[in-house]
């Protein structure tokens, strides 16, 4: 199987700040601007929305109004929903010839992570980063492919029989030859166990099994289990560079590049691999 470590949400350039970890744990990542159909306001979170969260982090209140590219699309409550509909994410372009090229496909397993810190009340009915939190990389949410649809450029003929995703970034807009959406299973199956979770969803609350960030250090700095080691075999994509990787006891260090969506590791089915998803889902009750 294939394990995609995708990053998504605001980051430095778009959007300006981190996504936030609430005081009680929650946490939810935001989508960056966009010119699809739905707002940020549109989008709901808990008894708010995405609108109210953005405008007060970046203290820019036109993230009221305008457009929010909701992709990855993870969350069932997060709008109105038609039956059908399952977690979806789409990719096109660059991003997506490459995992293509990777050969990822049904049954391989994305772990969508983004830019996160702590938040506090502002004391004036917002949101903060909370001073000396750091700044990590964490993931937020994940997908097991159970369909692929190679929508192309145009997506109306598509978008007409699959009402239940017409909502969907890329069954809107004008998107290259490549654009695909990957739609998730319906439930989390790995090496013939199921995990007892939906084939994608978002985590709930952040603990520290979701963090990548090595702790004390810059955030493209992770910490992984040392299976993750390119030790004579395929290596993590754009982290083949052997300089990038150290071993740190029982677990290994990267060094992430910079730039790139898509990381994508080959990797069989193994007794750490479950082990290591089943940290990261610990806290779904």
């Amino acid at each position: 199987m294939k394990l995609i470590l995708s990053r998504k949400g605001f980051d430095s350039s778009a959007g300006g700040v981190p996504s936030p970890i609430f005081p009680d744990g929650s946490m939810v990542s935001l989508p960056i601007p966009s010119r699809d159909p739905v707002t940020y306001s549109q989008i709901r979170w808990k008894d708010t929305n995405l609108g109210e969260i953005a405008a007060a982090l970046t203290g820019r209140p036109l993230f009221r109004r305008i457009p929010a590219h909701l992709d990855p699309d993870l969350a069932l409550d997060a709008r109105p929903r038609l039956s059908g509909w399952r977690p979806a994410f789409g990719q096109t372009g660059a991003a997506q010839t490459h995992l293509a090229n990777q050969g990822v496909g049904i049954g391989d397993l994305f772990l969508f992570f983004g830019w996160f810190r702590e938040v506090e009340e502002d004391g004036a009915g917002g949101w903060r980063c909370r001073r000396g939190a750091p700044d990590i990389h964490a993931l937020f949410g994940w997908l097991q492919v159970g369909e692929l649809l190679r929508l192309g450029p145009d997506s109306a003929a598509l978008r007409a029989s699959r009402p239940e995703f017409a909502e969907h970034p890329h069954f809107n807009g004008r998107w290259d030859a490549s654009n695909t959406v990957y739609v998730a299973t319906e439930r989390l199956v790995i090496d013939g166990q199921d995990l007892v979770v939906p084939g994608g969803g978002t985590f709930p609350r952040f603990h520290p099994g979701l963090q990548l960030t090595k702790p004390g250090e810059n955030r493209g700095t992770w910490s992984l289990p040392s299976w993750f080691l390119p030790a004579g075999g395929p290596a993590l994509s754009y982290h083949a560079d052997p300089a990038r990787w150290t071993r740190d006891g029982e677990r290994c260090m990267v060094r992430t590049v910079g730039r790139g969506q898509e990381f994508v590791l080959y990797t069989a089915p193994h007794r750490q691999l479950t082990q290591w998803l089943l940290g990261a889902f610990c806290d779904m009750a």
